[in-house]
């Protein structure tokens, strides 16, 4: 199967530590390898409102930059979630962007979890901080995130950086980044799954 590279990004301003890490990583891919950059920023969703009810789902129709969104993510074999570390986590834009999921998961005619279930869902941040560890929220919520879907889970790509191009700084993130999305990603799994 012909690999599809999604990469979502979820930092408000284009061009930052995360999407440098990213674009550096991506560099790596084969040539014949599809890759989609996709905007959080430039598809704005709005909040995600769970309507179930009673057991019952009931769905508006979807805005134009989920019905994007979606459409995308269904095509992929590979999800990037280039997220900065905001507050030991993703994005709010990401936060957003998972939340919909939600709801693609109950959309009558998408069997999103089926179509995602072994695709490989990856992540790349950049974070502000010495201490790899503190990412460990970030790193909980797209594993846990790939482990519900059915999902492999490639980890994530971990680089330093504050100000704008910091992270071209950081000789082992780029080093890193260089054969991240070659390896063999394993099957998601919860850690308390035995």
């Amino acid at each position: 199967m012909t690999r599809r590279f999604l990469f979502v990004l979820g930092s408000s301003r284009p061009g930052g530590n995360t999407e440098t890490l990213a674009r550096r990583a991506a560099e790596q891919l084969p040539a014949d390898t599809e890759q989609r950059w996709l905007s959080l920023a430039e598809h704005r969703l709005p909040d995600f409102e769970d309507l179930r009810r009673d057991g019952e789902h009931v769905r508006p129709p979807a805005p134009s930059p989920a019905a994007t969104l979606l459409d995308a993510s269904l095509a992929a074999t590979d999800i990037v979630i280039a997220s900065p570390l905001y507050w030991y986590s993703v994005s709010g834009q990401t936060k957003r962007y998972l939340d919909h999921w939600s709801g693609w998961l109950r959309t009558p005619g998408v069997d999103f979890k089926a179509t995602l279930a072994g695709r490989t869902l990856w992540g790349v941040t950049a974070l502000a901080h010495e201490e790899p560890e503190v990412a460990g929220p970030l790193i909980g919520t797209l594993n846990h995130t790939a482990a519900y879907m059915g999902m492999r889970f490639g980890g994530v790509l971990l680089g330093n950086g504050s100000k704008p191009g910091d992270v071209l700084n950081d000789t082992g993130a780029l080093t890193r980044a260089k054969t991240f999305f070659a390896q063999e990603a394993p099957l998601a799994r919860f850690p308390y799954e035995r």
